[in-house]
């Protein structure tokens, strides 16, 4: 009897034990799962805490653009080469099938890697969309230069080769970057024709000058033709690439006889100038089907600022750019008054006068690709020329700046036939720029900004535009 009841008793006992061993282990496996969960559980987000579970964490789509314009899911972000479409991606929360953008939440994208800034409600998901890096012309050239110059000094000119080489100045814009010397990798093939960029502007355009339709440099096939600047020559209005009077004789040259009153009338640009219908026509003829790609922001400019006289009616004076060329040997790009930097009408700056974005080279823009800064005595860029830069084509051409106005005798820059910038007759051997003579007219355009090119810049591979 007694041997029973002990048998019992360590039954009992072992039950006793087996129940707190399993409750022991439960308790550890539950503390063990609780604590994994809590640390994954709550995920913080900026200053906030958001009750995310490890299946929650699917929080990113990514789409990437392909050639055919449209996007493809993704499983990783592109770390370089691509751009975030700020307009299409977006972040928001799933309401029964529908996506509701959070418009508070920010998404920013550098270095191949993204931030998302000020997700405050669980659920939320990012759909980032992303569209290939596109490298603008104005970026490839620069990057195709490994020499990069400024210049200081501007009474010599620049006759070296200046191949790989690119200049810079600084303006009341930002930074331009010029060529200057004779460099053999700034041509560009648009619209059927070769150009020589001049520079790339501030702004990313790229501002180009006329060559032909071949890559000869020199002789008349370089320019579209042959004009007066204006017919009528007997007051200051007609140094303008518009002006305040109409040209009172419509062939040959003329004095004219009504006069400005007012140098407000003189650069009122009421009238179109000889040479800009000459310019505008070709435009209309040649161009007018690549509109899209040629800038309408960038302007010319044709500085009536003036140092001497009123600058209105037969009033002799003395224009802005003969002083920072004859004087002070400063060229410059900038286009200080606004009426003088000639622009179409949907641009943003300047006068909004032309009805095509063309134009003619400044003289200053000369002086800068390496033709010597003005002599005082004979009025010249130098005595002896140069025939060993970009510019230099053999051939009398105009530049847009005005010059001076002596008594009824106007004139405008040139460039004459030996490189010189030429601002009236110094010598027998020199030909004058009064603007009724007949000089080349070599179109300069400006290419957008977000133009992509093709090719090395040189004349058997030149720039071209895609």
């Amino acid at each position: 009897m007694e041997f029973v009841v002990l048998k019992k008793s360590r039954i009992k006992r072992n039950i006793i034990i087996g129940i707190v061993a399993v409750f022991f282990i439960s308790a550890i496996i539950l503390n063990f799962t609780s604590a994994k969960y809590r640390v994954s559980d709550s995920v913080p987000i900026i200053n906030s805490k958001i009750n995310y579970k490890v299946p929650d964490l699917n929080m990113v789509s990514v789409y990437i653009a392909n050639e055919e314009g449209t996007y493809e899911e993704a499983d990783i972000i592109p770390t370089s080469g691509y751009t975030l479409n700020t307009e299409q991606s977006y972040c928001g929360r799933s309401n029964n099938g529908e996506i509701i953008k959070d418009e508070t939440v920010s998404i920013v994208y550098e270095n191949g890697s993204v931030s998302v800034n000020n997700i405050t409600k669980k659920g939320t998901k990012c759909y980032l969309y992303f569209d290939e890096q596109v490298i603008t012309a104005g970026e490839q050239i620069l990057t195709n230069y490994p020499t990069i110059l400024t210049r200081n000094k501007f009474n010599t000119t620049i006759t070296n080769t200046t191949t790989g080489t690119i200049y810079y100045a600084d303006t009341s814009k930002g930074r331009t970057h010029y060529f200057a010397g004779n460099p053999t990798d700034n041509w560009v093939n648009f619209g059927g024709y070769y150009w020589r960029i001049i520079r790339v502007n501030e702004d990313g355009s790229i501002r180009l000058i006329y060559n032909g339709t071949t890559t000869s440099i020199t002789g008349e096939s370089t320019q579209i033709g042959t004009s007066a600047f204006n017919y009528t020559y007997g007051d200051n209005t007609y140094v303008g690439y518009m002006t305040g009077l109409a040209n009172q004789c419509t062939s040959g040259s003329c004095s004219g006889s009504t006069k400005t009153s007012s140098y407000s009338q003189a650069v009122s640009n009421s009238y179109d100038s000889t040479i800009k219908e000459i310019l505008d026509t070709w435009y209309q003829n040649n161009l007018q089907s690549y509109a899209n790609q040629i800038s309408t922001e960038a302007g010319f400019c044709g500085d009536r600022t003036y140092v001497s006289g009123n600058a209105y009616g037969t009033s002799t004076t003395y224009y802005g750019a003969r002083r920072r060329l004859n004087t002070n040997k400063t060229p410059s790009f900038d286009c200080t008054n606004t009426a003088d930097l000639f622009t179409v009408a949907s641009s943003s700056q300047g006068n909004n006068a032309l009805d095509y974005p063309i134009g003619l080279i400044s003289a200053d823009e000369v002086a800068f690709a390496g033709s010597e800064a003005m002599d005082d005595s004979s009025i010249t860029v130098g005595g002896s020329g140069n025939d060993k830069y970009y510019l230099y084509t053999g051939q009398k051409y105009w530049t847009m700046s005005p010059s001076l106005i002596n008594g009824e005798t106007t004139y405008n820059f040139s460039v004459d036939k030996n490189g010189l910038l030429n601002g009236r007759r110094s010598s027998s051997s020199l030909e004058y720029s009064q603007v009724n003579m007949t000089l080349g007219v070599r179109p300069v355009i400006n290419l957008s900004s977000d133009v992509t090119i093709t090719g090395s810049g040189t004349s058997t591979a030149p720039y071209i535009v895609s």
